[in-house]
């Protein structure tokens, strides 16, 4: 019967993670001390009460403990989230160019494989709520960049110039007139800018110049006023924060599964157990 017992000790003893082996150790429970225990009455419950307090899932809220070894498990999952879910933002913001705000559809496709990745982490509670704040966090990023990507691209390559304010365009929907405001560029051509100004509208201001930042390729619509003009809005806070998020959290996640300290009160509780 003893060495039964033994045997079911070295295999939850192995079972363990090297860290928690060596702080058994450490504290003078060793396997030769748990297979003593093991062989009194009622070892076996001492000894897998004491062994749970440092095996892997002794703690609900650990953001990464993923199945697997512990050196790769708790990182790679979460590591693999962030790449698929960046990739997937990027895609969509890079997907703006040549489709505009369409691109959002990209983002929604790309949010197939994150949330496969996602899905691949382990449902603790604290998993749970990384994948809570990752999830709204690349929804946000794809909702709103797939809108704000022009201003954001002008923002950093746009260039500041004086154009001069053309004829506004009018058309009707649902019986409401809807006024475009122009401009004509230093190159002649005449286009549409991203938001009407109070002055734009007044067919009377036709051929005064105003200060815009417009795109060097031609691609984007300008934006009347200074660089500095652009973004700033509450938008772009909200997307800034989303981003920092999506980065952090699953960051957060492999770094607390792959740093298992091993607290004092555990240590406590295995010598009291003992005695």
């Amino acid at each position: 019967m003893a060495s039964k017992d033994e045997g079911s000790v070295d295999e939850l003893f192995a079972q363990l993670p090297k860290e928690g082996q060596l702080a058994l150790e450490q504290v003078g429970m060793g396997l030769p001390e748990l297979r003593r225990i093991a062989a009194g009455e009622g070892g076996m419950r001492q000894v897998r009460g004491i062994l749970s307090e440092f095996s892997a899932n002794s703690h609900p809220w650990r953001l990464g403990d993923d199945e697997g070894p512990t050196e790769r498990s708790a990182v790679w999952p979460w590591m693999r989230l962030l790449l698929v879910a960046v990739a997937g933002v990027v895609i969509c913001l890079l997907s703006t160019y040549p489709i505009n705000s369409t691109a959002l559809f990209v983002g929604w496709a790309c949010a197939v494989p994150v949330a496969w990745a996602m899905f691949k982490t382990r449902l603790s509670r604290g998993g749970l709520v990384a994948r809570c704040l990752i999830g709204p966090a690349y929804v946000v990023l794809i909702w709103m960049g797939s809108y704000s990507a022009d201003e954001w691209y002008l923002q950093v390559r746009g260039q500041e110039t004086t154009v001069t304010y053309a004829k506004p365009d009018y058309s009707e929907s649902h019986g409401v007139r809807v006024t475009y405001c122009r401009v004509k560029l230093p190159d002649g051509s005449v286009r549409e800018v991203f938001q009407n100004d109070k002055w734009c509208t007044d067919e009377n201001m036709a051929g005064s110049e105003v200060d815009a930042v417009i795109d060097p390729s031609g691609h984007y619509r300008p934006v009347l006023g200074h660089k500095s003009d652009i973004g700033g809005t509450a938008g772009g806070y909200v997307c800034l924060g989303a981003a920092a998020v999506l980065v952090l959290a699953p960051v957060t996640a492999a770094v607390m599964g792959r740093v298992r300290p091993v607290g004092r009160s555990r240590r406590d509780r295995a010598n009291g157990t003992v005695a």
